[in-house]
């Protein structure tokens, strides 16, 4: 059987000397354009060559649309890695042909982890019972990374005001445990301005919204959300579990 261990970048986890370049690459991109807004930047990382190969993660969940069209109309072929984990809410599989479709994205990749590795790990599709970080380890964070090696940098959706762990993001950070380097051009967008952005460019609404899923992950592991609520409180209820391990 395959070991959950095995699912880990300790194999191929950089040198010391690699990771330290990177961060002071990080600080330096974070001083030269902590003044730039989201438009300006996502020009400057996806056609001024900072970086060889940058590609975008989307969830395509509640608020994607939004940065999704921001790089739509700078580069509609840009790499978009969407994880399918086999546990998604079916309303999320056609939002995501969907807005593909809407926005005329020419690259999205869907990953998957591979169908032998997940009948050694969790044949009986248990392991979110009694292990959910192995869950995700297993059918989020492994297929990512396995799909981000050939990548130097990557566009993540956070937001500070998303939880307390997000508060201190910048526009760039370096990913745990490699030399790979994240960046996050929607930090300070809060919920009015994702709304307004929506609103104002006829985005197509992942349906989920409107029905109470301001979060939404995988079917299994995501409730509705009560008025008043955090946004996220409907991800892993009743756990201590805050995030899949992307981040």
């Amino acid at each position: 059987m395959l070991h959950l261990t095995h699912l880990t970048r300790e194999d191929t986890a950089p040198a010391l000397d690699e990771r330290m370049a990177a961060q002071d690459r990080v600080a330096d991109l974070n001083t030269r354009y902590r003044h730039f807004g989201t438009s300006y930047l996502l020009e400057a990382v996806l056609t001024r060559d900072i970086f060889d190969r940058v590609a975008m993660v989307s969830s395509f969940g509640a608020d994607s649309a939004v940065l999704l069209h921001l790089i739509a109309q700078i580069d509609r072929d840009v790499p978009v890695l969407f994880i399918d984990t086999a546990l998604l809410f079916e309303e999320t599989l056609t939002y995501q042909q969907t807005l593909a479709d809407h926005l005329g994205l020419t690259n999205v990749k869907v990953l998957r982890a591979s169908k032998r590795t997940v009948e050694a790990v969790d044949p009986y599709s248990a392991l979110r019972f009694s292990n959910p970080d192995a869950c995700c380890a297993l059918r989020k964070t492994q297929p990512l990374n396995d799909a981000l090696s050939g990548y130097d940098a990557w566009i993540t959706g956070r937001k500070r005001h998303q939880a307390q762990t997000r508060q201190g993001l910048h526009y760039f950070d370096l990913d745990e445990g490699t030399a790979r380097i994240k960046i996050n051009p929607l930090i300070d967008w809060k919920p009015a301005r994702i709304a307004a952005h929506l609103d104002t460019h006829k985005l197509p609404r992942h349906p989920l919204v409107a029905r109470g899923y301001p979060s939404i992950g995988c079917a299994p592991c995501t409730t509705r959300v009560a008025q008043g609520e955090d946004p996220r409180a409907g991800r892993w209820r009743n756990s201590e579990k805050t995030e899949c391990g992307l981040h």
